[in-house]
């Protein structure tokens, strides 16, 4: 799936040439061609996810092409397995949990310096559940005029079925992704948010069931609806196609998007080295270029392009699945029981909301994540949460980025979030109504209901201090 060019490679050449002819060596870096690059071609990773989308928007529609860069990109089999080979080198870049470099970068799990200029989407993701489970809860959810469910659905109604699955000895098993992934902080944040505690994790005992009324734990995402329909797993939080997939198989029902967790919520990141990005400056900006022209594509004028994108994504190259699965989501709806498919606009958002730019907000939204359930063991002071933040996320490289390509007459200036510091206004929108406010962490860690609080930690199987 590369694309090699060598009239490219000359016009870039030229091109460079005649600017340092004629601004006597130095080069003014106002267009793409003037880019000097150090590395033109690069072997990214991706996970079969509609939201690797930039990725292959980028390559088919040329904008990677258009930077002077020529790009393999190559599925990989799970997460740790593309992480690793980013570190190794084996990969240039990939398509990353937003969790990956934060987590490498303070060295739970893998240890290594991993970056992020892109910040590739928002939201995209749901919760499903079996229909055995569903059927259950339903007894705890309010009905519509139309006789339907009431939206968004609490894990309130699940709590009562955890507690009868306790009471019988049976025990509550569901999927996610990775534990540094958005899914785990999603699905943890929603079940806790109903009173049901997901488990924490210690140096010692890193399976996050820790005193756990729900047992998560980590089934990739192709596998996650044959895991739900063999029994192995009750539920699952997943990004798309994987609940539409299970609407279709008819196998389970998703009761809640990660929109309706936290609404517009951060997802996944491009993440690169740090050795990269600082050996090869100029090519981690065209790749930069490159993806902000594919997202902008995907959600240009309402989504307009999205049926071809679907198109595009249901090849076996890049998803795989069928474009009617694709399409359930990533043309503006969402489809929770078989017909009940409801309008939900921004399920899938690539460049509206300033979605491509890295705020430090996000990365801190993490770090407290991990921090709540004990990835992070110890208590750490507000400022190491800033400071973490911009070890990894890389505004400047992508306000570079969006300011070449605004001269060059590529993307309009009102669409990147020029004058910020990095952080987003503090919010509530969440699902339980807690604010917030990335410049207070630890404070925002202790107002949670369930979680560990400043000064405790996880000795054996329990909780201590504070």
């Amino acid at each position: 799936m590369s694309r090699p060019s060598t009239d490219r490679i000359a016009k870039c050449s030229i091109v460079a040439a005649l600017a340092a002819t004629l601004y006597g060596g130095t080069v003014s870096v106002t267009a793409a061609e003037m880019l000097e690059l150090e590395k033109d071609e690069l072997k990214l990773g991706f996970i079969k996810l509609t939201d690797m989308a930039p990725l292959a928007i980028a390559y088919e529609k040329g904008f990677f092409e258009d930077e002077g860069l020529f790009v393999t990109l190559e599925p990989q089999a799970n997460w740790k397995v593309l992480l690793d080979r980013v570190i190794t080198g084996e990969l240039d870049g990939a398509h990353m949990l937003a969790g990956q470099p934060l987590a490498a970068t303070i060295g739970f799990g893998t240890k290594a310096h991993i970056v992020t200029p892109f910040s590739m989407d928002l939201n995209g993701n749901g919760i499903t559940v079996s229909n055995e489970v569903w059927a259950m809860m339903k007894e705890h959810i309010p009905l519509g005029e139309d006789g339907k469910p009431v939206h968004p659905i609490k894990a309130d109604a699940l709590k009562p079925v955890v507690d009868q699955f306790k009471a019988e000895g049976k025990p509550f098993n569901l999927g996610m992704v990775f534990p540094v992934s958005t899914h785990n902080y999603e699905l943890r944040y929603w079940l806790a948010s109903g009173g049901i505690n997901p488990g924490f994790y210690s140096p010692e005992n890193v399976s996050g069931q820790i005193k756990a009324d729900a047992l998560l734990s980590v089934t990739p995402p192709p596998q996650m609806p044959a895991t739900l329909e063999a029994g192995t797993i009750v539920g699952y939080c997943v990004g798309e196609p994987w609940n539409q997939a299970a609407v279709f198989k008819g196998i389970g029902v998703p009761v809640v998007t990660d929109y309706e967790i936290w609404k517009n919520n951060p997802e996944k990141v491009f993440g690169l080295t740090k050795e990269f990005t600082e050996k090869y400056p100029n090519t981690t900006l065209a790749l930069t270029k490159a993806l902000i022209r594919a997202a902008e594509w995907l959600d240009e004028n309402n989504n307009a392009n999205r049926a071809e994108a679907v198109e595009i994504l249901s090849r076996s190259e890049y998803v795989g699945a069928d474009a009617e699965v694709i399409a359930n989501s990533m043309t503006g709806t969402f489809e929770y029981e078989k017909g009940d498919k409801r309008d939900v606009p921004d399920f899938n958002v690539f460049f509206r909301h300033y979605a491509t730019y890295p705020y430090y907000s996000d990365a801190i939204w993490y770090l407290t994540q991990m921090r709540r359930w004990g990835q992070i063991a110890e208590h750490k002071d507000d400022a190491w949460y800033a400071e973490t933040a911009k070890s990894v996320y890389l505004p400047d490289v992508y306000m570079k980025a969006a300011e070449m390509l605004v001269e060059e007459g590529n993307a309009d200036k009102a669409d990147f979030p020029f004058g910020t510091d990095g952080y987003k206004a503090p919010t509530s929108d969440f699902i339980d109504g807690i604010t917030f406010d990335a410049k207070a962490p630890n404070a925002y860690i202790d107002s949670l209901k369930i979680g560990l609080k400043s000064g405790q930690t996880v000795s054996g199987s329990e909780v201590v201090g504070g």
